[in-house]
């Protein structure tokens, strides 16, 4: 995937009408639609499929499991379109790498700390040691926060060059400018989009590289 615009909308509705909308409003100022459960549970799992013929979809799924059904959740969400998806790197190699064969190409994004303030208790605790085993695991990149900067310039360094994605700007608190700043390849923003009443317009000032 390629992250030109820096910015991934995180879609968290539930409603298909209300994200079919929503993504067409923003999708000038986005690299791709982060999509999770609410949404695939309250409109279906053709969701994907509906708006990845407009916008390059990652599947949100923090996927943790044993590798036999990371297989099978990795290789729906891409049958139906999704160009990532995003697991939890604590369950092991053999579990990641059962997510990438599964993805056939596509991306897998690997969860090494999470934004929230709990991120800091269990994820951060294995955060460097997931990062500095990123390449090793097969991954094209890892989730670090934007919450936390310092932590994303930290990761960044023990990841050899694999992309970094930053949840947390806007309602949590993370600053886009920051983020980009300590070196993630895109921030990934929600509410401050989906609950604008101009969804457009709010991406665009939110998108650090609108050139």
């Amino acid at each position: 995937m390629k992250f030109e615009k820096g910015l991934i909308l995180a879609l968290d509705v539930r409603e298909r009408e209300r994200a079919l909308s929503v993504a067409k409003s923003a999708s000038e100022w986005i690299d791709a639609v982060k999509i999770n459960y609410p949404l695939v549970l309250g409109a279906g799992p053709d969701i994907i499929k509906d708006l990845s013929k407009t916008i390059p979809i990652i599947c949100d799924f923090k996927v943790a499991d044993i590798p036999n059904t990371n297989r099978l959740i990795v290789a729906e969400a891409v049958e139906r379109g999704a160009s990532g998806v995003i697991v939890h790197g604590f369950v092991g190699k053999d579990s990641v790498e059962a997510c990438v064969k599964a993805a056939d190409g596509k991306d897998i994004y690997m969860v090494t700390e999470m934004s929230h303030p709990g991120g800091k208790e269990y994820t951060g605790a294995v955060g460097e040691e997931l990062a500095s085993r990123a390449k090793e695991f097969g991954v094209a990149g890892i989730i670090a926060p934007a919450t936390r900067p310092e932590r994303i310039s930290h990761l960044k360094e023990l990841i050899g060059g694999l992309k970094v994605l930053s949840p947390g700007v806007g309602a949590q608190g993370g600053s886009a400018v920051g983020a980009i700043e300590a070196g993630a390849n895109a921030i990934i923003v929600g509410r401050s989009i989906y609950q604008a009443k101009d969804p457009g317009k709010a991406a665009y000032k939110l998108c650090p590289f609108k050139d």
